[in-house]
């Protein structure tokens, strides 16, 4: 299985740069064989933009169409990150299109980071799984797979393979260096964590993308620059797959 990510700075409210950055990197990654391509979280309108609620796209509205028929056309699954408006409600969300342009998937951040997103967004309350190129996937959303439980509940449901937007900043470097690949290892399980460069309003962010293997190998890793990374996910091997879940103790 191939998979990709692009590493971009903000589109900063400019919708058009931001489909069309889509559009080429997904045709880019389509090129090279990718099942899927995975795009930073609240990739539309951008994660620090200031109004947030009057920016947030319907699923059905004519930018995601718009992408969904990017991804038919290139014939490569697209994740793209996107605050979602439902009624009165905004979600820190990402959707999964597959291949023919389906919906394969919308879920809704679980673990809001900070007062700020705590302010704007109402918290997700379900996983999301899906097929994917003959495998289980899912989608989580940056500070999600910092959270062990979360990552543990989807392994348990069978997934192999997570593909997490996210806006990822300084000073938490531990998290591209150390907390995404131990997950993976620990869970047995392949994560895509694709995040952003460069500075928007206030935040500086830590880019190193990356795609992790379920042994905790870092299979790809991008630096502070855009980048559109590639690999193939090896299969997992018996026996190095961690046995933890199997193993824990529960105490009284």
């Amino acid at each position: 299985m191939r998979l990709a990510l692009w590493q971009g700075t903000s589109p900063a409210s400019d919708l058009e740069a931001g489909l069309t950055a889509a559009e080429t990197a997904l045709a880019a990654a389509a090129a090279m064989g990718a099942a899927a391509l995975v795009l930073p979280e609240v990739w539309l309108p951008g994660y620090n933009q200031d109004g947030i609620p009057g920016k947030a796209l319907a699923p059905d509205s004519a930018p995601m169409r718009r992408l969904a028929r990017a991804a038919a056309a290139a014939g490569c699954a697209l994740v793209v990150g996107y605050a979602e408006r439902d009624g009165t409600r905004v979600f820190n969300s990402a959707v999964c299109f597959g291949p023919d342009g389906a919906v394969l998937a919308n879920y809704r951040k679980i673990q809001l980071y900070g007062p700020r997103e705590r302010a704007i967004y109402t918290p997700g309350d379900a996983y999301v799984t899906f097929p994917l190129a003959g495998k289980t996937a899912a989608l989580l959303i940056c500070y999600d797979v910092e959270f062990a439980p979360h990552v543990k509940a989807l392994a348990d449901r069978g997934v192999t393979v997570i593909l997490n937007p996210t806006a990822n900043m300084a000073p938490f470097t531990h998290v591209v260096r150390h907390t995404v690949p131990a997950m993976a290892a620990n869970h047995g399980l392949s994560i895509v964590y694709a995040n952003y460069c460069g500075a928007e309003g206030d935040l500086a962010y830590v880019g190193g993308s990356l795609i992790a293997g379920p042994h905790g190998e870092v299979l790809a890793q991008a630096g502070d620059h855009p980048a559109l990374l590639i690999a193939d996910i090896p299969p997992r091997d018996p026996a190095r797959l961690s046995t933890q879940s199997a193993d824990l103790r529960l105490l009284p």
